[in-house]
């Protein structure tokens, strides 16, 4: 499970580079880049990485592929998990195994790499750990009851959701298609360009993108 690859930007000749490693030279005009004569355009900065280890999140809905980490197999068609955290980072998750939980000091690596859906205020965190707790004894999230498509981790997600009475969170809950469209698609929107631009570099070594002013299109 790779961790934040550090994914690093600097501006130089109209253009910005994205790359693990700042260049010493820049890769279009062969110039020294660490020159402390050089102007640049954009001081090189680290882009920030998306996703997060659920173990260490607090409270909030999280987001992983079923099969797979975000990094290297995920696309627009890939089936996405969901579970909450409590208040001390504990995991809670329903699938075709049941209710299932993983405290942070288990090494569960399937969740090392997830994006936070939403997450609740210091002020709330009494409130989702109590409710959650009693979601969890009702007694309905077994193995027996899962399935596959109509009684899943968002139906357990989104009970929770509607029982806790989170604003417009829980309003959203009420509707699959409505939840997705507010909180998940904008959250993989932007995973999505991470991933497009990580994968661009691991392959090329690099990627260029060209300003507008500047010659028209991208380079790798």
């Amino acid at each position: 499970m790779l961790s934040d690859p550090g994914i690093l930007c600097i501006q130089h000749c109209n253009a910005k580079i994205f790359s693990f490693q700042l260049p010493d030279i820049c890769p279009l005009c062969s110039k020294k880049l660490l020159n402390e004569n050089n102007n640049f355009g954009l001081l090189p900065f680290r882009l920030p990485y998306p996703f997060v280890r659920a173990s260490q999140t607090q409270a909030a809905v999280i987001l992983r592929p079923t099969k797979g980490d975000f990094l290297n197999d995920y696309n627009n068609k890939t089936d996405l998990h969901i579970a909450l955290t409590t208040s001390q980072g504990i995991i809670v998750e329903f699938d075709r195994h049941g209710l299932r939980r993983h405290v942070p000091r288990d090494s569960n690596s399937l969740w090392e790499q997830s994006l936070i859906v939403e997450s609740v205020s210091e002020a709330w965190l009494e409130h989702w750990d109590e409710t959650l707790a009693m979601m969890c004894k009702q007694g309905i999230w077994t193995e027996a009851t899962y399935k596959k498509d109509t009684y899943n981790c968002y139906t357990f997600v989104l009970t929770f959701l509607q029982a806790l009475g989170f604003g417009e969170l829980s309003l959203a809950a009420k509707n699959r298609t409505l939840f997705c469209e507010k909180f998940i698609c904008p959250r993989t929107v932007v995973a999505g360009k991470y991933i497009s631009l990580y994968r661009k570099i691991r392959d090329n070594g690099k990627y260029i993108h060209l300003s507008s002013s500047g010659k028209n299109g991208n380079r790798k």
